[in-house]
């Protein structure tokens, strides 16, 4: 199991929390996503490598930034 940390930007409520863990949730590989709102931190739990670009593009789709 591996564990990416990303910093997002623009996250206000638990709505912004419930469509950043929907969207990353859908790319492949992933099996787990924890919002911490306060801080901003999304830890992206997976069983193997998962794409990078994909999880950014999750999280812009989302509407939110990558710090």
């Amino acid at each position: 199991m591996s564990v990416a940390t990303y910093t997002v930007s623009g996250m206000t409520c638990g709505h912004c929390v419930s469509s950043v863990t929907e969207e990353v949730g859908e790319v492949p590989g992933v099996t787990g996503v924890e919002v911490d709102l306060a801080t901003g931190r999304v830890d992206v739990t997976s069983d193997g490598p998962v794409d990078d670009g994909a999880v950014r593009a999750a999280i812009k789709e989302a509407g939110y930034q990558v710090a």
